[in-house]
């Protein structure tokens, strides 16, 4: 046997390159994990390729480390082989092991076969390639476990590789792992060069590389790769986190702007305008200064947003902001808290500058803005007040300028107001109303009354309408345009709409187990009820509840909100029409519609709005336009209802015109249900003395 010592200095270096190359493996793989396309097909030749190499490289610098007392010197060809072994098995093995989201069993296991017995082929063909005379003899079960760690070393190296790819935060986790796959291979290395046994006398070739020569290109080629390797893979890393770092900022700008402005207007929004307020209240606290809160609401935008919809509603708000935005300098802020409502906070201004402002804002908005095919007309009412003799909280100065800001919407609108303290008392009214209306529903304190409809004689009765009233507790029976608008503003309008549907068919439900089946009760609909996702969920349990048949429930909706979106109104129609839930369009002819849009609707019942009614006369050119719509609407099996019949004289007319159904206080107000029954007794009672006298 001959004689083999170890030279330490190259183990250790032989050792540290391991290393080295373990930790580039885990760091080009993170690379390949965040990478996309051609990218991470580079990084994962090319960490495959710096793996490779170093491992070929630890395998030729631990030969260089075994001490013979001989010259030896290494084949160039099975050398090479043995370095494209190493490269073409490590990037199939990450190929197979590192891409996509999940490691399964099966990819890790191929993985490992083709990494281990890459590197079994590279260690016994270099091995090969050391150049003498007689063989080496192989001690097999040296041989054998060298297989088994390699094999078990490149599991662990791929299963590492994969698990620790992402994340800054795992580099100690990396260097450790690291360290374990570098012990691994080198552990498979040594082993597999114990195995071999040299036998005396050994000649060596002279020809091919010698050992001096190298351990130099070895040492430089290696170290160079991994390091221009790892080198690259750190200003990747950085350039990554700049680019992440421009796009967090990026975002957080945007966020800012989302946070801090209007999305339809770009103004900014409620709380911008807060903090700004907070500031300048401090600063004109500091400084004795005064400045000016103006509280701006559009005169007329409900009409637009019902009449020609929320798009062109849209369009309009903006149109304003532009407008308003033209007429204020620099140093002012502008904002815009929602729907119609716009804040502008003056710092500096007294009254006599804030009055003029206004002034000058009123006559801008008051020009008529033409948008595209329409010419829309709005106008401005303002709400004035000045710190600190208004206010010197920001909570003060808010409600002290929207309290003059509904004065001047009482006062006529289209014009500004300076706020006195008898105005706050209004308001506040005004805002406990809203208050209290939160509780109404609990406090079981909302009341129906019924208005009846009856066939175009007046004698028929065919059932009523259901009209909403508020039994306040202190302040009596309010109408409901004391709090109807204020519902719909908030949201509120949706659970008094459930509300009003749930007890109108009860009542219906009592009644017709009372023996009049055949009436039928009509509820009006809000444009938030007729557009709610879960309306006809809603309407589903309420008639199964109370069993109420086909036909026996109308809703009424306004013409505004059935030509609003023509498309969503025929197919929430259709829907209602399925469920056994009649339609009605109610105030017809006031809007933009006419009766050849709304055949496409399927509606059942059209509502001749009041005003037509009232300005009625025979031979008039209002009898011949209603003559013409109900000829017409006959062709689309449509029944005409006219509402507001309040004279004899009205009934024998639209009785003669044709109306199928009329309703009015002529023939019945609106009454509450327990007095339904006393209403009929007596309508019973004169048909019988008309019947008499006949």
């Amino acid at each position: 046997m001959l004689l083999v010592t170890w030279d330490s200095v190259l183990v250790s270096v032989s050792l540290i390159v391991a290393f080295i190359a373990a930790f580039t493996a885990l760091d080009t793989a993170g690379r390949v994990a965040v990478s996309r396309g051609c990218l991470a097909k580079l990084w994962l030749v090319g960490g495959g390729t710096a793996m490779g190499i170093g491992i070929w490289a630890m395998h030729f610098i631990g030969m260089l480390a075994m001490m013979m007392p001989v010259t030896m010197r290494y084949d160039i060809p099975l050398t090479a082989l043995s370095l494209l072994v190493a490269i073409a098995t490590s990037i199939f093995a990450f190929a197979q092991s590192v891409q996509g989201s999940h490691l399964t069993r099966r990819r890790l296991m191929r993985g490992t076969l083709i990494l281990g017995s890459g590197v079994i082929a590279m260690h016994y063909i270099g091995m090969n390639a050391l150049m003498i005379e007689t063989a080496i003899r192989w001690n097999m079960p040296l041989v054998t476990l060298s297989v088994v760690i390699a094999y078990a070393a490149s599991g662990a190296a791929l299963w590492l590789a994969f698990h620790l790819r992402q994340g800054e935060s795992l580099l100690i986790l990396r260097v450790c792992a690291a360290l374990v796959m570098s012990i691994a291979i080198a552990g498979m290395h040594y082993t597999g060069m114990a195995a071999a046994d040299y036998s005396q006398p050994m000649m060596m070739q002279h020809h091919g590389v010698s050992e001096e020569g190298l351990a130099v290109w070895v040492t430089i080629i290696t170290l160079s790769i991994l390091g221009l390797t790892l080198l690259i893979s750190m200003l990747d890393a950085q350039l990554r986190a700049a680019r992440l770092a421009a796009k967090l900022k990026r975002a957080n700008s945007e966020l800012r702007q989302l946070a801090l402005h209007d999305n339809l207007t770009a103004l900014p929004n409620r709380v911008m305008l807060e903090q700004q307020l907070t500031t300048q209240i401090k600063q004109a606290t500091l400084q004795d200064e005064t400045f000016a809160l103006m509280f701006m609401d559009l005169d007329g935008f409900k009409a637009v947003n019902d009449t020609w919809g929320h798009h062109v509603g849209d369009r309009l708000l903006i149109a304003v902001a532009d407008r308003l935005q033209a007429e204020v300098s620099e140093d002012i802020l502008l904002a815009r808290l929602g729907g119609d409502e716009f804040v502008l906070l003056c710092p500096q201004y007294a009254v006599h500058q804030a009055t003029n402002l206004a002034q000058q804002l009123v006559q801008a908005i008051d020009v008529p803005f033409e948008l595209d095919r329409y010419s829309l007309r709005v106008s401005l009412s303002i709400g004035i007040v000045i710190f600190p003799q208004h206010g010197r909280s920001q909570q003060e100065m808010m409600f002290n300028a929207d309290s003059a800001m509904y004065h001047t919407k009482h006062s006529g609108r289209n014009g500004w107001c300076l706020f006195e303290p008898a105005m706050s008392a209004v308001a506040q009214h005004q805002l406990a109303l809203a208050n209290d209306l939160w509780n109404a529903l609990e406090y079981q304190e909302m009341r129906l009354f019924y208005q009846p409809k009856f066939r175009a004689g007046g004698t028929v009765l065919m059932g009523f309408e259901a009209l909403l009233r508020w039994q306040h507790p202190r302040r009596g029976l309010l109408m409901p345009d004391m709090f109807l608008a204020r519902a719909e503003k908030t949201g509120q309008i949706v659970a008094l709409g459930n509300w009003v549907i749930n007890e109108a068919c009860r009542q219906l439900k009592q009644w017709r187990d009372e023996g009049n089946g055949d009436w039928s009760v009509s509820v009006n609909l809000s444009a938030l009820q007729f557009q709610q996702r879960d309306l006809i969920e809603s309407l589903h349990q309420a008639l199964q509840r109370h069993q109420i048949p086909d036909g026996a429930l109308m809703l009424e909706i306004t013409e505004n909100i059935a030509m609003r979106n023509p498309q969503f109104s025929q197919q929430r129609i259709a829907e209602l029409h399925r469920l056994g839930v009649k339609v009605a369009i109610d105030n017809f002819g006031i809007g933009y519609a006419n009766l050849l849009h709304l055949k496409h609707l399927e509606a059942s019942e059209l509502k001749i709005d009041r005003a037509f009614i009232n300005s009625l006369r025979a031979d008039s050119e209002d009898a011949t336009v209603v003559s013409a719509m109900l000829t017409l609407a006959r062709s689309l099996n449509l029944r005409m209802v006219a509402e507001g019949v309040e004279t004899e004289e009205q009934q024998r007319l639209l009785t003669g015109l044709g109306f199928d159904t009329l309703q009015g206080y002529l023939l019945g107000k609106p009454t509450p249900a327990e007095r339904i029954g006393e209403f009929t007794a007596a309508l019973a009672f004169t048909d019988n003395v008309v019947s008499s006298g006949a």
